[in-house]
């Protein structure tokens, strides 16, 4: 696409959908700033309530994504984004006025429930308005937002939390109230807003909507406009749930997410191992994510410019791996070691969720068969954040050698697995290149003899 067109694309679509994203998990990880507000008195909660009010989040989380994008393209990715960000919303503010610990994870399940669909659903939205070569940065840009929520929901608590007890509510309760007034906000704006395709985008000219239109179909080599007609199939969600790829792209993410939704658990207790106070922690824990942020986009980039996503996680991977051998393997005695390894740990983690997300996506063309590949991937990669609860108990710090050789495990599990996927994927090329496809021509999806995988 020209540069104005790729511009007036990205300033339209990417900043509703960072805010989209910088609200999902303000919205799911708020609680823990409540918390500090008295949250657990309030509720009379025990601290073993409180962690299964936690994990009551992931169950309908995980159970929502895959029914979420299937009906995304018939509902209208306006509607159905924009209706599902003002509901869970609507679900934050009312966590505001529970009185009861019943009535708190009832609302943390639901809350799940109705968050669900958001990632997959932009991954799968994305995919239908961006080529192949420019959807990396888009995602990477996305999820470097997740790190800017994990700095600014605290910021905000802090100033919320300002309001003090008025109008009846203690200052935890004015957290869940606006921080969920302003998600419903959003919403509002991602349903007049987002254009449901690029064929529906109203700040196009009509010359821009064919030419990206085109640009679209060329690249996908006569995919686009089959998916523009396709009618749902079973027999393209057991595409999905069958290919090889879907199940070695989530091992290897299943294992990033159990790092990432780790990653904060144990990074405190390094920095007070070094003696920093609470306020200079602050600080010194935003590092890693900060060159994390920066490392991502970069690897984003080089990936969407490369061509190259299994490649590129086959030396993102590593990087983490040895952070965490050696965090697991060093005694308590050297918290500044540990520190140090903490950035090798966030930036090989971070800058290997682009690629990943992107590289299942490029590989899947048939509408209904991305969408489920896309929400299945995500499902199981989510599981990681149940087991993240579990493998760092408070009573194995500071060290927390079991937790960091779990993820270590995983991790190169992971990597064992995207070589495999390079693998397959050549495979499949090759085997196109001998003819061996032929019989898929004019199928209109990932079978299509000129539809080449990427590596």
């Amino acid at each position: 696409m020209s540069p104005t067109l790729l511009w007036k694309l990205d300033t339209r679509i990417l900043p509703l959908f960072i805010l989209l994203v910088l609200c999902s998990f303000l919205d799911r990880t708020n609680v823990g700033n409540a918390k500090l507000y008295h949250l657990e008195a309030d509720l009379r909660m025990t601290n073993a309530q409180y962690n299964q009010a936690l994990t009551a989040f992931y169950p309908l989380y995980i159970a929502g994504e895959i029914p979420s994008n299937l009906v995304l393209k018939k509902v209208t990715p306006r509607i159905w984004i924009g209706c599902m960000a003002s509901l869970w919303g609507l679900i934050c503010m009312c966590i505001g006025f529970v009185h009861t610990f019943a009535q708190f994870v009832s609302l943390r399940a639901v809350l799940g429930l109705a968050e669900g669909g958001l990632f997959p659903g932009m991954v799968l939205y994305l995919s239908t308005v961006y080529t192949r070569s420019e959807l990396a940065l888009r995602i990477g840009v996305l999820y470097t937002a997740t790190s800017l929520s994990s700095a600014f929901g605290g910021l905000l608590a802090r100033a919320v939390a300002e309001i003090g007890d008025r109008g009846g509510l203690s200052p935890w309760r004015w957290i869940f109230v606006i921080e969920g007034l302003f998600t419903m906000c959003v919403g509002a704006a991602v349903f007049l807003i987002l254009p449901n395709s690029i064929a529906a985008a109203r700040f196009l000219q009509e010359d821009e909507r064919a030419v990206a239109l085109q640009r679209l179909e060329g690249v996908e080599h006569g995919t686009g406009n089959k998916e523009i007609e396709e009618k749902f199939a079973w027999s393209e969600v057991r595409r999905a749930i069958f290919s090889p790829q879907t199940w070695l792209s989530a091992s290897a993410y299943f294992g990033l997410l159990t790092g990432i939704y780790s990653f904060g658990l144990f990074l405190p207790t390094i920095l007070a191992g070094i003696g920093y106070t609470a306020n200079s922690a602050q600080l010194w824990s935003a590092i890693p994510y900060s060159i994390a942020a920066c490392t991502t986009l970069a690897v984003a980039f080089l990936s969407d410019r490369l061509q190259l996503r299994g490649t590129m996680m086959l030396c993102t991977m590593p990087v983490a791996i040895v952070g965490y051998a050696v965090i697991a393997n060093i005694g308590a005695s050297h918290p500044r070691v540990k520190y140090g390894m903490t950035f090798l740990m966030a930036t090989g983690l971070y800058s290997s969720v682009p690629p990943v997300l992107t590289w299942l996506a490029n590989n899947s063309a048939g509408h209904y068969k991305r969408a489920t590949a896309a929400a299945l991937q995500l499902g199981i990669a989510n599981c990681g954040g149940i087991l993240a609860s579990f493998i760092y108990p408070n009573s194995e710090g500071p060290r927390y050698h079991r937790g960091h050789t779990v993820v270590l495990g995983l991790l190169v599990a992971g990597w064992f697995a995207i070589l495999a996927n390079v693998v397959y994927c050549a495979k499949v090329n090759r085997d196109k290149a001998r003819g061996r496809y032929d019989r898929y021509g004019g199928y209109g999806d990932d079978r299509e003899p000129a539809f080449k995988m990427v590596l």
